[in-house]
């Protein structure tokens, strides 16, 4: 659905070119004819989408839309959803760019997610009447993305918007859902994005920034800048955010793996094996913070007592996804995005000898975590999620690259080791 947003998003236009827009709904469009549209090897490129091969080599089907970094996964969300980011600015001219195999190409990458509640952030800045897709476009765009797309869309945030953006959505609005009208969000200032997402995991374009500061800049009084909340000074007893060699000195017991993920992976032991889609719902973000304050305070927190299971599957992939340095550690980033080119006999070797040079409470927190894992898969048959379906959940939280983002092209091997890893769990961890 998202996709009925970028046809035709360039700057504010003139109060006369509003006034034909008004007179031009989208049935009074004159689209091109029934063979413009997908060709069925094109809807079956789209259904061998194969996210896991190592950096999109130049013979993998998508890769001539791969490289412009259009469209990228950046880990969850403050509310425990899947984040994926539209770069409109990165839309090579229209001459230059099949806009029929981008979409192909969206509607793979959403095939990953969409089962889970996922979050969409378009950031509209740099589209222009160069680059922009056509109408038609939009038609098989609305065509393709059905239901199943639009289910579990959360929020679609649009950053930096003009009043053409808003203008087209008025236009529009007879054929947008009134509920996904709900979560359509538009976002003046790259600030205001906090709320919803740690701006820091996003690879935000040099372009949009630049942008942004731009807007901030032409304001006539810095109280009319919208500021990100100060940062607070860590706790005394901070656990979010915190190391896993701190955690390990600050507990009491000495215990390395940490105290959030033993609460958290004992209650979903007892109460969420046998939850259908556990790890793929969302959770009440007031909920979240108030766990997370009281964690960071000191105050234990019994999972019993509030008596849901997707708040503390929540709160198992906010800590891992909040530690300052990857629970995979970003010295082995290399080997594991590399992972695809070792041989298959040799796989269980190459993940043994890799895990087992991780910090001992890295890698009593990593078999910890596989081994409950393990378990959920076992349940499969009820809960739905298997080895695949969880690699997909965790590996962007299990490891990211220095930057804090993550590109398709890493995503990808990093999901396929974490799956490897739980399918040979039993030798890995021995």
């Amino acid at each position: 659905m998202s996709s009925e947003l970028l046809v035709d998003l360039s700057e504010d236009p003139a109060p006369a070119q509003l006034g034909q827009l008004k007179l031009a709904t989208l049935e009074d469009q004159q689209f091109p004819a029934d063979e413009s549209t997908l060709s069925k090897s094109e809807t079956d490129i789209s259904q061998r989408f194969d996210a896991s091969s190592p950096h999109l080599p130049w013979d993998h089907p998508f890769y001539d839309i791969a490289r412009h970094q259009i469209i990228e996964v950046a880990g969850d969300d403050n509310f425990g959803r899947k984040v994926i980011v539209f770069n409109a600015c990165r839309m090579p001219p229209q001459h230059q760019l099949d806009h029929h195999r981008l979409l192909m190409y969206l509607k793979g990458t959403l095939d990953q997610y969409v089962e889970s509640d996922y979050t969409l952030i378009y950031f509209h800045h740099g589209l222009t009447s160069e680059n922009k897709p056509s109408l038609s476009w939009l038609r098989d765009a609305y065509r393709e993305f059905d239901r199943k797309y639009k289910k579990n869309i959360k929020a679609l945030y649009i950053v930096h918007p003009t009043m053409f953006i808003k203008t087209l959505l008025i236009l529009f609005k007879p054929i947008i859902s009134f509920k996904f009208g709900r979560k359509i969000n538009y976002v003046s200032y790259l600030s205001e994005l906090d709320d919803v997402v740690k701006c820091e995991q996003l690879i935000i374009p040099v372009r949009v920034k630049e942008y942004d500061n731009k807007l901030r800049a032409s304001l006539k009084s810095p109280s009319q800048l919208p500021l990100s909340p100060p940062r607070s000074p860590p706790l005394p007893n901070q656990v979010f955010g915190v190391s896993l060699e701190l955690l390990r000195k600050m507990s009491t017991d000495g215990e390395p793996v940490p105290v959030v993920m033993r609460d958290t992976i004992s209650f979903l032991t007892e109460q969420g094996l046998e939850i259908e889609g556990i790890f793929r719902r969302s959770a009440n973000v007031t909920l979240v913070k108030d766990v997370q304050l009281r964690y960071n305070s000191g105050a234990a927190v019994n999972f019993q007592e509030m008596e849901d299971v997707h708040l503390a599957a929540v709160i198992l992939k906010t800590f891992l996804r909040e530690l300052p340095e990857p629970l995979l550690t970003y010295q082995l980033y290399n080997d594991i995005v590399n992972f695809t080119s070792v041989p298959t006999e040799s796989q269980v070797t190459v993940m043994k000898t890799l895990v087992e040079s991780l910090p001992e409470e890295n890698y009593a927190s990593l078999r910890y975590l596989i081994k409950f894992l393990a378990q959920v898969s076992a349940n499969s048959d009820v809960n739905k999620m298997t080895n695949s379906n969880l690699a997909v959940v965790f590996g962007p939280n299990l490891l990211w690259g220095r930057d804090n983002g993550m590109s398709l092209s890493a995503i990808g091997p990093i999901n396929n080791f974490t799956k490897s890893l739980l399918d040979q769990q039993h030798l890995v961890f021995t």
